[in-house]
């Protein structure tokens, strides 16, 4: 049985955030993280959350069931957060969606790397932000393994969409409803999005985003990645480098 004490000061870092109609989240944090960002020890604020699928569970019961829930058989979603993120007058998030090859391994097939990093240093430089890491959004919410048969249909000759589609999947799969959740718990004020994708900007809203502006964010194109940008402009609605997108406002 977990020691009181123990129990005590997990439950003070443990909230669970719950709205009628859908699922609790508990969501830890925050928690001291600091992080070497190119030539810089940043320290970040580090939070992450869990769908619970059980309805009206309390801490101490989330807690002591932990070992039979199998956490580690699937990701769970966090988010790094800097500076006075819930008050500044200014401030960014990222909606960045896990990309186990790019954001790991370093993959130059795409630009994800690339985002991840310079969307921690946009947030460090403008003083607050936000960068939410997205576990269910692999391969645009298809999941690694299925990705990994995408890569294939890519190396002969569909693009991104094609070899999607090819697999019974839509273009995207993503949702942001959890993650807005927590945006909301941590923020209540509109934030600036770190995004190209006109779309993503607009489900985003739809599901109750409170954004006043945007910034473009593009990797440098190679060879190995020219033509996956190429199909996010042409397919998937992305705005090439050096367009701004009209400003959606939709207040507070």
């Amino acid at each position: 049985m977990m020691k009181r004490l123990v129990r005590s000061v997990l439950a003070d870092k443990l909230t669970i955030l719950r709205e009628p109609g859908r699922p609790d989240i508990g969501l830890v944090g925050p928690v001291r993280l600091p992080v070497q960002l190119d030539d810089r020890e940043i320290m970040f604020q580090w939070y992450a959350w869990l769908k619970i699928e059980k309805s009206m569970l309390q801490k101490e019961d989330l807690l002591a069931v932990l070992p039979q829930m199998n956490l580690a058989s699937y990701q769970q979603s966090s988010v790094l957060v800097y500076g006075d993120f819930a008050n500044a007058e200014q401030t960014l998030v990222r909606m960045h969606s896990i990309c186990h090859t790019g954001d790991i391994f370093g993959s130059k097939r795409c630009d994800c790397g690339f985002q991840l990093r310079r969307s921690m240093s946009m947030m460090v430089n403008n003083g607050s932000g936000a960068l939410f890491y997205l576990a269910d959004h692999e391969g645009r919410g298809i999941g690694l393994f299925a990705k990994s048969l995408t890569y294939v249909l890519q190396e002969e000759g569909y693009d991104t969409v094609e070899a999607n589609v090819a697999l019974g999947f839509s273009d995207d799969h993503r949702s942001y409803d959890e993650a807005i959740r927590v945006l909301r718990y941590l923020r209540p004020k509109p934030v600036t999005l770190i995004t190209n994708n006109p779309k993503k900007l607009q489900s985003l809203q739809e599901q109750g985003l409170s954004t006043n502006d945007h910034y473009p964010i593009w990797g440098k194109p190679s060879k190995y990645n020219r033509r996956y940008l190429a199909t996010k402009i042409a397919k998937s609605g992305h705005l090439p480098p050096g367009i701004q997108m009209q400003s959606l406002d939709h207040g507070s």
